[in-house]
């Protein structure tokens, strides 16, 4: 927790590992789905939970204290896999 990473850019924006919500999801909360927002952004751990099939689940937050696509202040992500992917750098 407090640790901070940056979010890479990804071919076509297919994040995986970084549970970003769908686009209608955001749209209905009045955000805008644009990706190109959030390549490059810092963001930092806010909580670490264990999942009972061992995986390492963190809410990640902006550095930064905006939302994410202007809706989302928190975003979910599987650690270890996205940082093998090189989601997160």
């Amino acid at each position: 927790v407090g640790d901070t990473f940056t979010i890479a850019k990804v071919k076509m924006n297919n994040y995986k590992h970084i549970k970003f919500p769908k686009s209608n999801f955001i749209i209905k909360k009045g955000g805008i789905a644009n990706y190109k927002n959030i390549v490059n952004q810092k963001v930092e751990i806010t909580a670490l939970e264990e999942q009972k099939d061992g995986k390492i689940e963190a809410t990640i937050q902006l550095k930064s204290g905006r939302s994410f696509f202007k809706s989302h202040k928190y975003i979910k992500v599987d650690l270890k896999k996205a940082l093998s992917s090189k989601e997160l750098i």
